[in-house]
């Protein structure tokens, strides 16, 4: 739409703006100009979202009763537990929410605005349609415009788009199609002014701004559970089925064989208390901090504690190209002159590396002096500055510009120094209609003047008449073999810009009118953001482990296929693998699922659509990590079963919506973070399988003594001492168990498998019958040798926890023997085992704890036996891992 069809539209003066008092009615019919919040439910709702849980159900359910029969120890430990994870869970969730409220800071700014043909400064809240915004370099855009008029402006617009590098804007009509990354004529609500000035009408204000209709996405995306949460769910509601109904049997077979209702009723409920491990939810918090700790020294901030797991569970991870798998930081790789080509070494802003001819020597000035002079007007028709900094090189800039500076840097060019004796006396500034910016210099000693011209191959080139050879002398231009090496560097997906001169006394002019058919062509500099050292590798090793990497991006597609390529995120065969947001919006429905699955490259998206790609992709079953930075990629990491935001190029809006935050802005500690997050879940299964046997166990032993009409072979305090104090001196030390080797060399765990396999529930059923024979075994055993009823259950509670020892390092691991990891490799395990021999001491040898648990001292005699027993259970379970090895 044209700026004269815009502004009947809106019914506003494109020169003196609208009236104060059509402002205000306009503010009153449209509202503020501000991103709504969004209903979070309050606290109370949030609070009592954590109890949603059918576990804690139980478990509350258990305190109750506890308490109401006066076991208010029991009662106490297992409330705690409850409401220990409730908080943990309650402040993951408030700070989760953070991302709204983010995104309705960046609009909060000042903003110039010309009502009654004056301009004023006025709070962006009240902006409305129709007003006439000036905008001048350094300025937040407060509202979406359509440009009416502009010097110079660029924009950055990387925050919403994905556009690695400022964008020029113009005021020229454009085709309604046309997509937001494309729309030169408009500026957007949250991008920034980096260069120029111009005046804009507002055509969207609030919700309707472009950054509104992110807002509404972020809102929409559904906050997923984890691969995790779903397991532990699903597993939950089946135990809490399965001991709920073995209390009632029990119970109900108690009654009917005419024992005492009260007292089977307790024993009932011991056997729930028994049944239900209290220790998973904190051994679950517990691994998965140990696992944040572990990724905080790889780089990585776990915002939210189940990520860490999720990230084992990944099948396909969504990256974002700039930044992530590139350095963000554009370096020229290649420099052509009418004589020959050159090769750049060297990565990034650093000013490190060399030029290298066709042999691979160093060049100089004395190899080509097209080359020197190439080199000198990108250093010197250059505004940019870079700086270091604690270390690292930072840009003040426009990337282009920095890199020529770099390359000029490693050529043995001293800008300065050139900037002392020649310094500039005028410029002509870029712009989208020249193409090409130029600057003046004047030689302080000889009074000669030189002109510096840079920018695009076609500009420059159509402006020259003579090329420079290697020797400096001035030859007749052939431009076809320039444009031809251009193309030929385009299609290597590097940018390309032309550098040209034109030596003088003095005499010629300096306007843009001066300059065609004057200047004399010295070369062509091609640039890329290199990816990453380590992004390769990564990728790889990825692939090895069985998850798909997927490059979305902003940028043009041939700038991503030529990444993608050199980072092997695309196969050998690229049909099908690159598609743009125009493609995608083209794709039948009924292909789309299957085309985006192929697809390893999507370019010039919007972050509709790769919010749309996300839940695709999760439509198919895939666990899906995505990446992201700026503010367009905020809805997409929100539906994310992973989000991944930058630390160092992020926005605060990404920051907020995302699960995890790269200190390091690099693609590899994604590949760390996945190998950490699968020894997490490991560790967890472990910790799953080694106390299940434990509390089926107990529960079996009530259930058993229940249907004999026999004496209790343990006590109620007696199984909460054998719960509370093996998860956390021996399960909980599952939780620093290293991570096994090949660990990445095996596929990602399918998300429809369950947290158990079958294998897994017939070696917990297995150790559970162990204990319970066992138990009962060792239980009659001591009475029949004359031991009283005190001793025969201190015997038994000992056997239930040496039992779990000697189970506790074949659950190591879950396939080979613990000879396999290395009996001393988990030091926290050992440790726990010695605390967890003195803890069995006390209660069986103090006298105050005999009172309180109702124990009695044992001979060595009965210790004998009770090693024994540990030692057949150990060696029953090795038989078994070595039968179902396959298995699992």
């Amino acid at each position: 739409m044209s700026c004269h069809e815009v502004v009947l539209l809106l019914g506003t003066d494109p020169r003196g703006g609208l009236s104060r008092e059509e402002a205000a009615r306009r503010l009153e019919r449209y509202g503020r100009n501000v991103l709504s919040a969004a209903g979070g439910g309050g606290v109370l709702r949030r609070v009592l979202r954590q109890f949603h849980h059918p576990l804690i159900y139980v478990l509350v359910a258990a305190a109750v009763i506890t308490a109401v029969l006066d076991e208010y120890v029991d009662s106490a430990v297992i409330l705690g537990v409850v409401l220990v994870n409730a908080a943990i869970g309650y402040v993951q969730e408030s700070r989760a929410e953070g991302a709204l409220d983010s995104l309705r800071s960046m609009v909060r700014t000042e903003a110039r605005v010309v009502r009654d043909g004056q301009e004023l400064m006025i709070s962006s809240d009240e902006l409305v349609p129709g007003d006439l915004v000036v905008l001048e370099a350094g300025d937040k855009v407060p509202v979406d415009l359509r440009l009416v008029r502009l010097a110079e402006l660029r924009v950055d617009e990387s925050a919403l788009t994905g556009e690695s590098v400022p964008v020029t804007k113009d005021e020229a009509e454009l085709p309604h199609v046309t997509e937001v990354a494309d729309r030169r004529n408009m500026v957007y609500s949250g991008t920034l002014v980096t260069a120029g000035s111009g005046a804009g009408v507002a055509v969207a204000t609030g919700a309707g701004t472009e950054l509104g209709q992110i807002h509404r996405l972020v809102g929409a995306a559904e906050t997923l559970a984890t691969p995790l949460t779903r397991k532990l769910a699903r597993f939950s509601k089946v135990l809490t089925v399965a001991i709920l109904v073995l209390a009632a049997v029990t119970f109900g077979v108690g009654v009917l064989r005419g024992q005492d209702a009260a007292e089977t009723f307790t024993a009932a409920i011991a056997l729930a208390v028994g049944a239900i491990p209290e220790g998973l939810p904190a051994a679950v918090t517990i691994t998965l901090a140990i696992g944040v700790t572990r990724m905080a020294r790889r780089r990585a901030v776990i915002r939210r504690l189940p990520a860490i797991e999720t990230l084992g569970s990944t099948t396909v991870i969504c990256s974002d190209k700039t930044g992530t798998l590139t350095e963000n930081q554009m370096t020229v790789r290649a420099v052509w002159t009418p004589d020959g080509e050159f090769t750049v070494t060297g990565s990034g802003y650093r000013p490190e590396g060399e030029i290298r001819d066709a042999s691979g020597a160093p060049a100089s000035e004395a190899t080509s002096t097209a080359l020197h002079w190439s080199l000198l007007a990108g250093a010197g028709c250059n505004d940019a500055r870079i700086r270091e900094e604690d270390g690292a090189w930072i840009l003040a800039g426009d990337p282009t510009e920095g890199a020529m500076l770099v390359v000029a840097g490693k050529g043995g060019i001293d800008r300065e120094r050139f900037e002392g004796g020649c310094p500039r006396t005028a410029t002509i500034p870029f712009s989208s209609e020249r193409q090409y910016m130029a600057t003046l210099h004047g030689d302080r000693d000889s009074g000669r003047e030189v002109v510096l011209v840079k920018g695009s191959v076609e500009r420059v080139v159509s402006m020259c008449r003579t090329e420079m050879g290697a020797d400096g002398d001035s030859r007749p231009l052939d431009a076809g073999a320039a444009l031809r090496s251009a193309e030929e560097l385009a299609g290597r997906g590097l940018r390309v810009l032309a550098t040209a001169v034109r030596p003088g006394d003095g005499s010629a002019g300096f306007g843009e009118q001066d300059l065609p058919g004057t200047l004399t062509l010295t070369g062509l500099q091609a640039m890329l953001d290199p990816p990453r050292s380590a992004a390769a590798p990564a990728v790889r090793a990825c692939h090895t482990a069985g998850i798909g990497v997927k490059m979305i991006t902003g940028d043009h597609a041939a700038t991503a296929t030529a990444i993608a390529a050199h980072l092997a995120v695309l196969g050998d065969d690229h049909e099908g693998q690159v598609l743009t947001g125009r493609d995608l919006e083209a794709l039948p429905a009924e292909r789309s699922p299957e085309a985006v699955d192929r697809a390893a490259v999507f370019a010039r998206v919007s972050p509709e659509q790769k919010l749309r790609l996300v839940e695709t992709l999760q439509q198919r079953g895939h666990v899906v990590a995505v990446t992201g930075d700026g503010v367009n990629d905020a809805p997409a990491l929100r539906q994310a079963d992973i989000g991944i935001a930058m630390a160092r190029s992020g926005t605060e809006v990404a920051k907020e919506a995302a699960d995890m935050v790269l200190t390091d802005d690099d693609f590899a500690t994604i590949e760390a973070a996945v190998e950490e997050g699968r020894g997490v879940f490991d560790n967890l299964t472990k910790f799953i399988v080694w106390t299940l046997p434990t509390n089926l166990g107990e529960g079996l032993v009530i259930f058993v003594a229940v249907v004999l009409g026999a004496t209790l072979p343990l006590l109620p305090t007696q199984i909460l001492w054998i719960n509370m104090t093996t998860a956390v001196l021996l399960g909980l030390m599952l939780a620093f168990e290293p991570k096994e080797a090949g660990i990445m060399r095996r596929p990602p765990r399918d998300p429809r498998r369950p947290l158990l396999t079958g294998a897994l529930v017939v070696r917990i059923g297995l150790v559970a019958g162990l204990l319970v024979a066992g138990t009962w075994w060792l239980f009659q055993w001591e009475q029949d040798r004359g031991a009283g009823v005190a001793e025969a259950r201190t015997a038994a509670l000992n056997l239930f926890v040496v039992v779990e020892t000697f189970y506790l390092f074949s659950c190591r691991s879950l396939v080979h023997s613990v000879w396999h990891v290395g009996l001393f490799s988990n030091r926290w395990l050992l440790a726990g085992v010695a605390l967890q021999a003195v803890a069995q001491c006390a209660i069986t040898y103090l006298p105050v704890m005999n009172r309180v648990f109702d124990t009695a001292p044992v001979g060595g005699d009965v210790w004998l036996r009770i090693l024994a027993v540990g030692a057949a259970a150990a060696a029953v379970v090795a038989v078994d891992k070595r039968l179902r090895r396959h298995l699992l």
